[in-house]
């Protein structure tokens, strides 16, 4: 397979990773309303530049952690036959609380924008 050829292969990859990602993760779904919600509140309010930026990075953020999380969370299930495992529930556990890190901090970066424009 030609270099080309392997590169859009891998495209098709991550965009079957991203329909996974919306159709088994819950969350993600909320993830993509808080998303549409902070970009519709950036074009009502007209966000600055750089505010602009930093929505973009914690959207991008907020759905690579989910990604991961979910990856974790799957591989975690097959290898331990879904029985629950100290260790691997550590591990979810903690690949959870990096998704909530994100996305607490993404809710900071929201607040810190929008709520001096609503108020």
């Amino acid at each position: 397979m030609s270099y080309i050829k392997k590169r859009i292969q891998s495209f098709a990859y991550a965009f079957r990773g991203l329909y996974f990602l919306f159709k088994e993760a819950p969350n993600a779904l909320i993830h993509l309303i808080a998303a549409i919600i902070a970009i519709s509140s950036g074009f009502i309010y007209k966000i600055s530049y750089n505010e602009w930026l930093a929505i973009i990075i914690v959207i991008g953020a907020v759905f690579s952690m989910e990604a991961i999380n979910t990856a974790l969370e799957r591989l975690s299930d097959y290898t331990c036959n879904k029985e629950i495992h100290p260790a691997i529930k550590k591990v979810k556990d903690l690949s959870a609380a990096a998704v909530l890190i994100v996305a607490v901090a993404a809710l900071a970066v929201g607040i810190t924008i929008f709520l001096p424009k609503i108020f």
